[in-house]
């Protein structure tokens, strides 16, 4: 026979009598009599539904649906385009423009007027002919004659002496007083040789009346005309589009 045990001491043995549930030992204190027993919550899965309840469904928000409306970039709701000035450009009066144009137009025409009258944009580039005909004079091939007494409106623009096979020959172009060319040419080359290359097939159109030789009219290219004079060492040809009273002043003028 087993000694008697206090009322608070849990025995040791939790074995339960044959035919009972087994009991958990619990740290806490027993529960009075007449009170509830108290249940720990359940920490695994939700239950389920009973059948013939609907399942609750969390509303999901309209950007997770993937509703049209609520994304901007598929919206039907666009912003307006801004609104065209058409009606603004309609409105400008021939005056605005006339002044617009006047804007432009002012400072090209002070360029302009700059451009002729300090740095003498109409002017062309003029030359000293001297070099050439020294250089000329020098190579002693034929007599070299040069201009002497024409005024200053005369303007030589180019000037070059050149030997090459067969003779050679001597080139200086001028800008006459009234905006013509003409060149004089001075050459011991064959005449039958040089004048088609200089006149480009021109025919003798009769004898001019000038000093210093007998000088023949020419037609030349284009709208050209020449005066040549045929010599036994040389041949002279004055040739440009100036007119026939400036050719002959430029061939009278020869020294």
């Amino acid at each position: 026979m087993e000694a008697a045990q206090p009322a608070d001491r849990v025995p040791t043995d939790t074995t339960p009598p044959d035919g009972q549930p087994p009991v958990r030992a619990t740290a806490g204190p027993s529960p009075e009599a007449g009170e509830p027993a108290l249940v720990e919550p359940a920490t695994g899965p939700a239950p389920l539904p009973d059948a013939g309840e609907p399942a609750l469904v969390e509303p999901v928000d309209g950007t997770a649906r993937g509703e049209v409306g609520a994304h901007p970039a598929v919206s039907g709701d666009q912003p307006a385009p801004p609104a065209r000035r058409d009606k603004a450009r309609s409105e400008r009066s021939p005056r605005d423009m006339a002044l617009s144009l006047l804007v432009l137009l002012v400072p090209i025409a002070l360029l302009l007027a700059f451009y002729r009258g300090f740095l003498g944009g109409d002017e062309p580039a003029t030359v000293d002919p001297a070099p050439a005909v020294q250089e000329a004079r020098a190579a002693n091939a034929f007599p070299v004659s040069a201009p002497a007494g024409l005024a200053s409106d005369w303007r030589t623009v180019s000037a070059r002496y050149q030997p090459e096979p067969g003779g050679a020959t001597l080139r200086i172009g001028y800008l006459t007083p009234e905006g013509r060319g003409a060149q004089l040419v001075q050459s011991n080359v064959p005449a039958e040789k040089l004048l088609p290359a200089e006149l480009s097939g021109g025919q003798p159109q009769g004898t001019a009346d000038l000093p210093g030789g007998s000088w023949q009219r020419y037609t030349a290219r284009g709208n050209e005309q020449a005066l040549v004079l045929l010599e036994p060492t040389r041949t002279v040809i004055v040739v440009g589009d100036a007119g026939e009273a400036e050719l002959r002043q430029l061939a009278s003028a020869l020294r």
